[in-house]
């Protein structure tokens, strides 16, 4: 299967979502097996494998990352077949937990940092570092989906520490009839 796991860094206040600004993209492309990194100025390399993919998988992505890469894309992201980690957690258990929390209690992993640094980095000019971080959040939320789609579970900390489980599917959706999704290309440019 062609799919794309995906995560952004941002700059900006973050009770302002309309002005955060993307800095960095990376993604894993399961077709390459490789990961992949992008600045503003590179995006157009980016939006050919988002609309060729048959899915594009992320965490919290549907309501933070998707939303901010569609100010700078001609069609609309939301088309693309896609699969939010956070949103199937939500829809089993009830709540939202943070990636790391989910990463340590399933994977005994952690992110490496948090987005404040990444913003630090940016007004550094570490472009680089950020790229690094965003790519080492990409690859724990592959884990949790490699993870999620073979066992059906995840796990998440109690407050007392214990590990409880949420129950999940990361199957893909059923075709719909009059929907192409599949090897082919994903048609979201509004002409």
């Amino acid at each position: 299967m062609s799919e794309i796991v995906f995560d952004i860094e941002t700059i900006g206040d973050i009770t302002d979502f309309d002005n955060l600004k993307m800095t960095v993209v990376s993604i894993y492309d399961y077709s390459t097996d490789s990961y992949q990194s992008f600045i503003e100025s590179e995006l157009k390399q980016l939006w050919p494998l988002f609309e060729k993919t048959e899915r594009i998988i992320g965490f919290n992505s549907e309501h933070f990352d998707v939303p901010i890469l569609n100010k700078y894309y001609a069609g609309d992201l939301f088309k693309i077949p896609h699969l939010d980690i956070l949103k199937v957690i939500k829809e089993s258990s009830g709540s939202r937990y943070k990636l790391n929390d989910i990463a340590k209690a399933t994977l005994q992993i952690e992110k490496s940092a948090d987005g404040l640094q990444a913003m630090e980095w940016w007004k550094e000019g570490k472009i680089d570092e950020i790229k690094k971080y965003c790519e080492q959040d990409v690859k724990v939320t592959k884990e949790i989906y490699e993870y999620g789609r073979k066992n059906k579970m995840l796990y998440y900390p109690s407050l007392t520490g214990d590990l409880m489980p949420i129950a999940v599917n990361f199957e893909p959706r059923p075709v719909v009839v009059g929907q192409e999704v599949g090897g082919g290309i994903n048609m979201t440019l509004p002409f």
